[in-house]
């Protein structure tokens, strides 16, 4: 693992001890029906995190995309997660659950560079950025919906898990999604899963991967994406430069 790897890993680790272990939790936890426990405010914190900085990644996209395939992703992702975002509102209103109001740092990184960024290099910003973000956080609503015992945690992970998909479908409709560089699905490896089900059902426990876990991965994808981008624009810079011509 290099030494950008390790900073990101830890800059998400920090992010989700914050966010999991905030007073915020606590509150939730404390005002909520008895119903709502780690694993709902995972995905509350999630859904409304995400929202945070992916809205307005998608109107950027949708004013300085180099293509009309590009903006209009942006439009349709900003249009449609921001109704998704009022349902995570009022679903948190329901349960008293407070949760937070500003982007984590490595997500207003990632706004900033989008800022910066101009032409193709925008537009493959844009789309690696929220589609690793989104590949990471589609499983975790489902890992949430599986265990929940709270109705309006169910139904809100049922509305995320469509809306998501289909985030997924917009960014991918651009052509610009490099399915090669895609991380591995969040299996444990050479563990037979269906036996995993069966232990936790006889147990009565919640999902065997914490909630700590879960929303790690949909926070970290947001670290990853800013080191691919940094690299690609490194590269690209490297490519360009005459004095690397015929070497």
């Amino acid at each position: 693992m290099s030494s950008l790897t390790r900073r990101a890993a830890a800059v998400a680790v920090a992010a989700i001890t914050a966010l999991i272990v905030s007073p915020a939790s606590a509150h939730a936890a404390a005002d909520g029906p008895g119903q709502l426990n780690a694993a709902d405010m995972t995905l509350l914190i999630g859904l409304h995190q995400a929202a945070l900085w992916e809205i307005p990644a998608g109107r950027t996209a949708a004013r300085k995309g180099t293509t009309p395939k590009v903006q209009q992703a942006g439009q349709k992702i900003a249009d449609q997660h921001a109704q998704l975002d009022q349902r995570t509102l009022d679903a948190a209103r329901k349960l008293g659950a407070t949760l937070p109001s500003t982007p984590t740092a490595p997500q207003q990184g990632i706004l900033s560079r989008l800022e910066s960024a101009e032409g193709d290099q925008f537009d493959q910003l844009f789309v690696s950025s929220l589609r690793d973000a989104y590949g990471f956080l589609y499983p975790t609503i489902g890992e949430v919906r599986s265990s929940t015992r709270s109705g309006v945690i169910r139904q809100l992970a049922d509305q995320a898990n469509v809306a998501v998909l289909g985030y997924l479908q917009i960014l991918e409709g651009t052509g610009l999604v490099q399915y090669s560089k895609l991380g591995p699905a969040a299996i444990p490896p050479a563990q037979d899963l269906s036996a995993m089900g069966m232990a936790g059902a006889d147990a009565g426990i919640s999902p065997p991967i914490s909630p700590a876990v879960l929303w790690l991965l949909a926070l970290g994808a947001t670290g990853v994406a800013a080191i691919a981008a940094v690299r690609i624009r490194r590269g690209r810079r490297s490519a360009a430069d005459p004095r690397t011509m015929g070497r």
